[in-house]
């Protein structure tokens, strides 16, 4: 161990029993931190970076077994008993878990379970600690944050409570904090926030940082150092910026290559989408005006609570033209998925109209939306919740063609799963396995041959790719670039990551609470957006390069996605009228900017890289 590390791992080794024999998930790796140093542990599922933090905190399941040597401050933590373990876990070193929903306890207070760290470690309580945990809290930047105090882990976003997570590991300024995925499931610009948090905090509190990570974009903006393992071992190290300029070994090369870019069009070699010429395609779905509102019981509404609407989905109107993928972008909350699901008439939308190919699907009466649903379909964003896992691979894909192939028999169906599973990537040797025996990624692809399956002319891909790693997402997005120009098909493609995006769409639809705040092609709206959101959004991308990534200004939008329930919300970026907002609040009109470019009315600002719209 030098002089200069303040954790030092040698040669360990993670091993589990399982039913099917001892798996080897971490094969004698050795590494080095630094105080005020950022290591990154790269590389996908099952590459052993988990366990490799956890097996330093002394949190590896019972059926685990640990070897090896982890010296902090001299000391072996792997060896260390548990009481003493106790004392440095939550003091020296903390650590920051993947999702706080489940990490912080649902039934204690925000409150109680920062206060329960600071009882422990530093024996303070009362005012004394809360005064510590407000202070911490505000320096995360969540608002009101006396109140949080008393709030419930449930009440929190996604993005407050990941700063819940980093203020209670923060409490008692540890020498080293360890992350594990800490944004994977943050929108961006709540991701660029908890980075930026992060990066402050390392150099104000001189602390050294593990942060693992499937993302290079977000390697290139934080770590000093990078780490890539594969199958529990480490393929290559070295500085952050070596790696990215030069990668040695094949697998780093891969991970860096399947990564999309932001800042570039083509795909590296890999299948692209086929040009159009948007002025001359016809339209194959319209929404005009559509709403979806939910009626939301007040939460502190007393004995006779009062029910206020929750307008998800609030005037969008766009067009899809045949052959074209069109990509709808936003944060959590801004209504994606709930237009998604009202398009198809999966839920009823409270207003406007949705026609397809001349037939206005939103006034269909059941028997002629049957026959609609032949040519429309949906790839949802998590396969396992969306196959039936008492169904096989091929009675899951087969499904719909009960419905609408009444005429074919089984060996003809098998015949046609078969062909689709091969069409999808899948062997077709598993058409008899069960969901749970596959993949994320296999799953995914079931999920593509199943809406495939029936030849479609409309394909909603609702987050399709989001939780999939990097090459396997690449997989995917080739698969479905490949199908539209095969098929011919239309397709929606929802996603809050914007550089898959930029691979797959023709045009682009900005969501903002609901509405559309601006919608332009591909090209307009990476290369010149107009919308404070819509810069903000493209701006917090990670771009996989270190030097372009720790050099460019930052758009920070200070706070979380205001709430849907506030009837000011829709006004963050139009101030101005303020004054003016009822009831019924006022809505920024869309307004045609350019041929084909519409942008949402907006105040306008002299220096949009200070945030002032939040």
């Amino acid at each position: 161990m030098s002089s200069s590390s303040i954790l030092s791992v040698s040669d360990l080794v993670v091993n589990f029993d399982t039913s099917d024999g001892e798996v080897n998930a971490v094969k004698g790796l050795s590494f080095e931190v630094a105080a005020g140093e950022c290591v990154g542990l790269v590389g996908e599922s099952g590459s052993g970076k988990s366990q490799t933090v956890l097996a330093a905190m002394g949190l590896i399941s019972q059926n685990g077994h640990v070897s090896g040597q982890a010296l902090f401050d001299g000391q072996d933590l792997l060896t260390m008993p548990t009481p003493a373990l106790n004392k440095v876990r939550g003091a020296q070193i903390s650590m920051i878990f993947q999702d706080p929903l489940t990490s912080l306890t649902p039934h204690m207070t925000i409150g109680a379970q920062m206060r329960e760290v600071l009882l422990h470690h530093k024996g303070l309580k009362g005012a004394e600690a809360d005064k510590v945990c407000v202070e911490w809290l505000e320096r995360v930047r969540i608002p009101e944050a006396r109140r949080r105090l008393d709030q419930f882990p449930h009440e929190l976003s996604g993005g407050m409570r990941q700063r819940v997570m980093i203020a209670a590991a923060m409490l008692c300024q540890p020498r080293l904090l360890l992350a594990d995925e800490p944004t994977t499931a943050l929108d961006v610009t709540v991701q660029a926030q908890v980075l930026e948090l992060m990066d402050d905090l390392k150099r104000e509190h001189n602390a050294g940082l593990v942060l693992i990570t499937h993302d290079m974009g977000v390697v290139a903006r934080m770590c000093d150092r990078v780490i890539v393992m594969r199958h529990g071992e480490p393929v290559e190290r070295g500085n952050v910026s070596e790696i990215f300029a030069n990668p040695k070994h094949e697998y780093t090369r891969m991970l860096l290559d399947a990564m999309p870019r932001l800042d570039r069009e083509d795909r590296g070699g890999r299948p692209t989408i086929e040009p159009m010429d948007l002025e001359k395609a016809d339209p194959i779905l319209v929404a005009r005006d559509l709403k979806v509102s939910f009626d939301v019981v007040a939460s502190n509404g007393g004995l006779f609570p009062k029910k206020k609407p929750l307008r998800a989905v609030d005037g969008v109107s766009f067009s899809l033209l045949e052959g074209e993928t069109l990509g709808v972008v936003g944060e959590s909350g801004c209504g994606k998925s709930t237009l998604a699901r009202a398009v198809l008439r999966l839920i009823e939308p409270t207003a406007g109209a949705v026609t397809w190919l001349g037939k206005d699907i939103a006034r269909a009466g059941q028997k002629e939306l049957q026959s609609l649903r032949e040519d429309l379909q949906i790839v949802f964003q998590d396969p396992l919740a969306s196959l039936d896992p008492r169904m096989t691979i091929g009675q899951s894909i087969s499904e719909p063609m009960g419905v609408f192939r009444p005429d074919m028999n089984g060996r003809q169906k098998d015949e046609a799963v078969r062909k689709m599973m091969q069409r999808v990537g899948l062997d077709d040797a598993l058409i008899n396995r069960y969901p749970h025996e596959l993949s994320g990624g296999q799953n995914q692809r079931v999920g593509v041959g199943r809406a495939m399956i029936l030849n479609p002319k409309l394909v909603i891909c609702d987050e399709a790719v989001s939780a999939l790693d990097v090459s396997v997402q690449a997989q995917i997005i080739d698969l479905l670039i490949d199908l539209q120009k095969e098929f011919g098909l239309s397709q929606m493609f929802i996603s809050h990551d914007l550089s898959v995006v930029r691979e797959v769409a023709h045009r682009v639809m900005v969501l903002y609470l609901g509405r559309v705040v601006e919608m332009a092609t591909r090209e307009e709206i990476f290369e010149n957006p107009i919308h404070p959101y819509t810069k903000a959004l493209i701006n917090a991308v990670p771009r996989p390069d270190p030097e372009i990534e720790r050099n460019r200004k930052r758009i920070l939008l200070d706070g979380d996605l205001p709430s849907p329930m506030d009837p000011r919300a829709g006004l963050r970026f139009l101030k101005s009228r303020l004054s003016e907002a009822g009831e019924d609040q006022y809505r920024p009109l869309l307004v045609e900017v350019s041929p084909g470019h519409f942008v949402a009315e907006h105040d306008p600002v002299a220096d949009v890289s200070k945030g002032v719209y939040a």
